[in-house]
């Protein structure tokens, strides 16, 4: 999420630059070369989280996160349990 975040302001950057560059234009031209720019930045942020969505590390780690989630919720489950039984144990005493 950093690296979209520093690649879309470093296309915003750019973009800054070269619409200052062409002053010269007529407002209307800048607007939409602004537009245009914005857009290409957009869809290149886009591919580039498409692209680590889809890499093997990131499924990898997606994996990883639900197993460990699976066992933590059983744990969970397991203590849960033996508070149950050590409260009726002591309430029986």
């Amino acid at each position: 999420m950093k690296g979209s975040i520093l690649l879309l302001l470093a296309c915003t950057a750019v973009l800054a630059a070269t619409a200052r560059a062409d002053t010269s234009e007529q407002p209307e031209t800048l607007v939409k070369k602004v537009q245009e720019y914005a857009q290409k930045a957009s869809s290149m942020v886009k591919g580039a989280f498409n692209t680590l969505q889809e890499s093997d590390m990131a499924q990898q780690a997606r994996r990883w996160l639900e197993s460990n989630a699976d066992l933590a919720k059983k744990q969970l489950a397991r203590l849960k349990q033996q508070l149950a039984e050590l409260w009726k144990q002591t309430a029986a005493v």
